[in-house]
């Protein structure tokens, strides 16, 4: 089967199962948003999601949240992990949204790379989700994901996304990213996966290499 083969299967089945993928952060604009995807990192969107309407509720603005403390930032959310790097990230950020940028989410992928504790995967989910510019973000679902579908060799992040731009079509990244993620959540964990079950790797799977 020729990858474009594998890539026209996955787009129908992702298709019929997600039609319209929502956000799992929860946010209510691209500040929001960013904050949200920073505190992301190695823990769960679940737990972001408890953590965030706190935070938000003391300070959803760049201004707000510069009249907050690291130490008052990292006591909110540490129940997310990496607490003092992700607080000292944010009260940086902040800083430099209000001096640099009047407030606002920079709409670019260099200007939003430039912000503490923004790389180039957080920077990808922002500039997708809150600006609707084709990206096409990688997370671990989405690297795990294109190894078994034979569309990636795995070796990085950095490879996975080029090879998936290859792939698909630019006007489906955004909304494939999210389609991904909750395949890999809901059908396609990385333990105790059944390859034979699975909707998409039974047929578009390696045979060999499995993991």
């Amino acid at each position: 089967m020729t990858r474009s083969d594998k890539a026209a299967i996955i787009l129908e089945t992702l298709e019929r199962l997600y039609p319209q993928p929502p956000i799992p952060l929860l946010h209510k604009d691209p500040f929001t948003l960013l904050i949200s995807v920073l505190l992301s990192a190695q823990t769960t969107d679940a737990m972001v999601n408890r953590v965030t309407p706190v935070l938000f509720e003391k300070a959803d603005t760049p201004a707000k949240m510069t009249r907050l403390s690291v130490e008052e930032i990292r006591t909110i959310i540490k129940p997310c992990g990496l607490s003092p790097g992700k607080a000292k990230a944010i009260h940086g950020l902040v800083r430099i949204l209000v001096s640099k940028h009047e407030e606002q989410v920079p709409r670019t992928f260099a200007e939003l790379e430039a912000l503490p504790g923004v790389g180039h995967k957080t920077a990808s989910v922002v500039m997708a989700q809150a600006f609707g510019v084709p990206a096409f973000p990688v997370d671990t679902h989405i690297h795990r994901l294109a190894y078994r579908w034979g569309l990636s060799t795995g070796k990085s992040v950095v490879h996975t996304e080029r090879d998936l731009k290859r792939t698909f079509p630019e006007r489906k990244w955004n909304d494939l990213h999210l389609q991904i993620i909750y395949f890999g959540r809901e059908h396609c964990p990385a333990r105790n996966h059944e390859r034979e079950t699975c909707p998409l790797c039974r047929i578009v799977g390696r045979k060999r290499g499995f993991r």
